[in-house]
């Protein structure tokens, strides 16, 4: 059954959605995590899902020692949806470490691509259904710039911050 919730975030409210799982750290396996106004994701509850906040008081948990700088890896059964591509992409965004970026060339290099598809890298990115624990923020330009986040550039900006301030040795 698919189960939602809300929380209150330094990035604005959390929508959290998810699939009951027997093998989860508190019963939740994350389907989605999004927040207000991201492009491509989800805003609102479906009809038919069942608002449950204690379903997911783990994963609230974790998020809210991330963002007071406490927990600097996630541990978080989820579940989502995905092309190869998309997949594949997403499971070296995941491999980015706590305070660090890595360049979108730099991520299809590690996903065994070619440099040349950062363009279609960045198209996964930009999919990513888990916004903060799935990292993408942690990707950047080559150079260093900051360039899109489906959460907006601010929120971007606030993630990296965060990061590099509470960085672990």
């Amino acid at each position: 059954m698919t189960v939602y919730t809300t929380a209150h975030s330094p990035l604005g409210e959390l929508l959290l959605v998810g699939e009951e799982s027997a093998t989860a750290k508190g019963g939740t396996a994350l389907t989605s995590l999004s927040v207000p106004g991201q492009k491509g994701g989800i805003t609102t509850p479906a009809a038919g899902w069942r608002e449950d906040p204690a379903a997911f008081a783990e994963i609230v948990g974790q998020l809210t020692a991330y963002f007071a700088g406490e927990l600097t890896d996630f541990d978080i059964e989820f579940t989502t949806a995905g092309t190869p591509f998309q997949q594949q992409v997403w499971k070296t965004v995941e491999t980015i470490g706590y305070g660090a970026t890595l360049s979108y060339a730099d991520v299809a290099e590690r996903s065994g691509l070619p440099r040349g598809s950062s363009r279609a890298v960045g198209a996964a990115i930009g999919r990513n259904p888990l916004l903060v624990v799935r990292p993408c923020h942690r990707v950047v330009a080559s150079g260093g710039a900051l360039t899109g986040y489906a959460g907006g550039m601010a929120r971007k900006e606030h993630l990296l911050a965060l990061e590099s301030g509470h960085r672990t040795a």
